[in-house]
């Protein structure tokens, strides 16, 4: 059993009044280690999300998510660009882009984000973007046309084939291809668990990343009173279809006022994990209005 230690008590990343695109909000980010330092592609927001106490999305009430860029040495303190280096683009990014996780296979960076068209809340679809340098990039396009989110790639081939990790609701679930574009052999990699912390929905955080003892897969867990907390499992090494161990307790919950309060309490999602200097770094968003960082030593991520 291992739990996360914050490296910070306050918010790494914060909204910026000035920049309108993302004055309201910053949070759920994708993170990759490259060339030495920490890279981060951040969810942002223009406005706040009262629209979401409505029924269905309203357009006077319209919040559009882009995606920020920011870089760091040490893993905790980011330069950021002023502006957005991905935004929505046609109708099913109406809303926005949203909770990239990235992946680099070969030499190439692949994200995976969910485009939200905002005609109903189930309106979002996972889309994928590729690039070479973590500021320029080419759509893809949607890759799962149906309601579905938190998507992330294996950074490894498994049996010649690309392996995604995505979310049926409610549990987590896998497919492979082999052009990134087809999908199948769609199956269930881990369930919910009725009765506790991770009995609503589950979902993985960053992509899972290897580790000695196979894939470490970290995932936020939703119980029925909607607090978002994030857990760990071990993935088989050579079929990462198969959950080892499970942790039974959280490794990171709301607990701070940052997590416990914004435009949604009660809440640290992550997108992204990195392994630097053999720390794992875990970025988090809090309460969908800021971004944090918890960590702990490699040696400790023990099953």
């Amino acid at each position: 059993m291992f739990k996360l230690r914050r490296l910070s008590q306050e918010p790494i990343l914060e909204p910026i009044a000035e920049h309108s695109w993302e004055r309201e909000a910053v949070f759920n980010c994708g993170v990759t280690f490259h060339q030495g330092r920490v890279h981060m592609i951040y969810r942002s927001s223009d406005r706040d999300f009262s629209a979401l106490s409505d029924l269905e999305p309203k357009a006077n009430k319209r919040f559009i998510s882009s995606f920020g860029y920011g870089v760091s040495e040490d893993g905790i303190n980011f330069t950021r660009e002023a502006e957005p280096i991905f935004t929505a683009e046609g109708e099913q990014e109406a809303w926005g882009v949203e909770d990239p996780r990235i992946s680099k296979i070969g030499d190439t960076f692949y994200m995976l984000y969910t485009a939200f068209g905002g005609r109903t809340w189930d309106d979002h679809k996972i889309s994928l973007a590729s690039s070479q340098d973590l500021e320029t990039w080419q759509r893809h396009g949607v890759i799962l046309d149906e309601p579905n989110k938190d998507a992330g790639l294996l950074e490894e081939l498994v049996d010649g084939k690309y392996m995604l990790f995505h979310r049926r609701m409610p549990h987590i679930w896998a497919a492979f291809s082999s052009d990134l574009n087809t999908w199948d052999d769609h199956r269930i990699v881990m369930k919910t668990i009725p009765g506790g912390w991770e009995e609503n929905k589950i979902g993985i955080a960053g992509q899972p990343i290897r580790v000695r003892q196979g894939f470490l897969m970290l995932y936020h867990a939703v119980d029925n009173r909607k607090v978002y907390r994030l857990g760990a499992a071990l993935l088989d090494g050579e079929d990462p279809t198969k959950v080892v161990r499970r942790l039974p307790q959280p490794i990171l919950e709301p607990e701070l006022d940052w997590e416990r309060t914004g435009h949604v309490p009660n809440v640290v999602f992550s997108c992204g994990q990195v392994i630097k200097d053999d720390f794992l770094y875990v970025y988090y968003g809090g309460a969908d209005k800021v971004i944090g960082v918890a960590g702990i030593e490699l040696d400790k991520v023990v099953f």
